[in-house]
């Protein structure tokens, strides 16, 4: 028997962090970006997704697919998202890194270094709202400005070649603690970049620009 749906938009998500059947946009962009491999299709009637969702694939004769890349961005943000970002008073300078939530505007954590670089803080507030959302027990995405870090993220291993000495060597020992977790820990949420060219500055931005 169909299920009852009130809107005329049915997503049927094959492959994706949860399967099932998505009412909205969002709820099926939040099971699928980021997510290797994903399938999913858009169908106009409940009994149409009923169906494919229990046909598998196959019953579309082209399921749409989302590369697992970060660079893709369709539409509007997901608001229920967490977005972070870093900001330093040169570069390497004083940095710090946060994150926000997008749909709220609450911030949920915040770091300051002496010295550090953007590309740092960058990838440190990745690693610190995946383990924040962990802690929280949390399914949602997480939006960074930075290719560099997301490329950081993907490699578990930070490239900065920024000098290690007695004022950055803190920063050193939480840059390690964040490879180990990454090395150490699987996530679900999808790391998605953040299109600042469509939709402006990441909530998490400073605002220094």
């Amino acid at each position: 028997m169909s299920q009852k749906y009130s809107k005329k938009a049915y997503y049927v998500v094959w492959t994706g962090r949860k399967p099932g059947i998505y009412k909205t946009w969002d709820d099926c962009k939040a099971q699928v970006f980021g997510f290797e491999k994903a399938s999913y299709k858009k169908f106009n009637s409940p009994e149409e997704a009923d169906a494919a969702l229990k046909n598998g694939p196959s019953f579309s004769r082209k399921p749409s697919k989302i590369r697992p890349t970060t660079s893709v961005s369709m539409g509007q943000p997901i608001t229920n998202s967490l977005s972070v970002d870093a900001a330093c008073s040169g570069n390497p300078g004083v940095m710090e890194y946060r994150g926000v939530h997008v749909q709220t505007g609450q911030e949920w954590f915040i770091q300051k270094f002496p010295l550090g670089t953007n590309n740092i803080g960058e990838f440190l507030a990745i690693v610190h709202g995946l383990a924040e959302l962990q802690r929280r027990k949390i399914n949602i995405p997480v939006y960074t400005d930075s290719m560099t870090a997301l490329s950081w993220v993907k490699k578990k291993k930070c490239g900065s070649k920024l000098p290690i000495d007695a004022t950055t060597k803190p920063l050193f020992e939480l840059v390690r603690r964040a490879e180990k977790w990454l090395q150490s820990n699987t996530w679900e949420q999808a790391l998605l970049k953040w299109d600042t060219a469509k939709w402006g500055e990441i909530p998490a931005d400073f605002g220094r620009k």
